[in-house]
């Protein structure tokens, strides 16, 4: 893999990062006055309208069935666990908070791994794993005066992703990645569509707010997409430690957009975070490098 190869797959990552944070924003802004599984119903409706097109475009028309694959199937419904804690989270979170306590998934995933198909961690990825969590408590603040109950549901939406990612490690390389995403993108809908019916009041949506979900779809689209040309043109080694920049991204939208500052515990909660995801992804590499299986670390 050439250098100019990784480079351009760090770019597309970076920009999943921002284009990922922009529909987050855009939801954020219009859940100020509209409940939020019917955000969901919205946001799952225009992307849709941009997905669906774009995969007769890119001519995995022919694919759209294996939309039914059980594995993709069950990956789509461990992502309405993780989006709809979201949600919830991010209508009374500051967007930069949530999305750090999203950025530990990783983590479980590793915890997974060594659940359920018996990989050994080791005390260096075990104390990894510690400080990524405790990093999480310290943004997450329960017991303080400023935590709010509605950490829970980041938890949950990191652990809704690591199982999602868990499971989509099964679903066959053959289906194509944009499929895969409509699939989600669809089930969410769904799921919000009953959910909204069923236990909310329908607010019918400004001009604005329509605008704003069509972009939160178009936005949603495309960090699906940059993120698939990033591991197309990139070693996932290369790629890997520049998934923390969402992080980054949500505190710049938090600061800009909401006008979130976040508190010191906060801030080294974040560090934290980073510095064991980082850590943790360097610890991968230095594994792979070494070209034989490694004693557990």
């Amino acid at each position: 893999m050439h250098h100019s190869s990784n480079l351009r797959g760090i770019v597309f990552m970076v920009l999943a990062g921002g284009t990922f944070v922009a529909n987050d924003s855009f939801m954020k802004l219009v859940l100020a006055d509209t409940p939020p599984m019917q955000v969901l119903l919205m946001r799952g409706m225009a992307a849709t309208l941009w997905c669906l097109p774009l995969v007769f475009i890119l001519g995995y028309g022919r694919d759209i069935h294996r939309v039914f694959n059980p594995w993709v199937l069950l990956r789509a419904a461990f992502e309405i666990l993780a989006v709809t804690s979201f949600i919830l989270a991010l209508n009374h979170m500051p967007i930069g908070d949530i999305t750090a306590i999203f950025q530990i998934s990783p983590l479980f995933v590793v915890i997974g791994v060594s659940l359920i198909w018996g990989e050994k961690i080791g005390p260096i990825r075990t104390a990894l794993i510690a400080l990524g969590l405790t990093g999480a408590l310290l943004v997450a603040q329960p017991g303080s005066t400023s935590a709010s109950p509605y950490a829970a549901f980041g938890f949950l939406t990191a652990i809704g992703s690591a199982l999602r990612d868990l499971a989509g490690r099964k679903v066959p390389h053959g289906i194509p990645g944009i499929v895969v995403a409509l699939t989600t993108i669809i089930a969410v809908m769904a799921v919000a569509g009953l959910s909204t019916v069923s236990f909310e009041t329908w607010v019918p949506p400004s001009n604005a707010n329509i605008l704003k979900m069509l972009a939160a779809g178009l936005f949603l689209v495309g960090g699906h997409t940059f993120v698939f040309l990033a591991f197309r043109f990139a070693k996932a080694a290369a790629v890997a430690p520049f998934y923390y920049t969402f992080t980054l991204w949500a505190m710049l939208s938090g600061l800009v957009v909401f006008g979130d500052i976040p508190n010191w515990l906060s801030i080294i909660g974040i560090v934290f975070i980073l510095g064991s995801g980082l850590a943790s992804v360097a610890l991968d590499q230095r594994t792979k490098n070494k070209g034989r299986i490694a004693p557990a670390l």
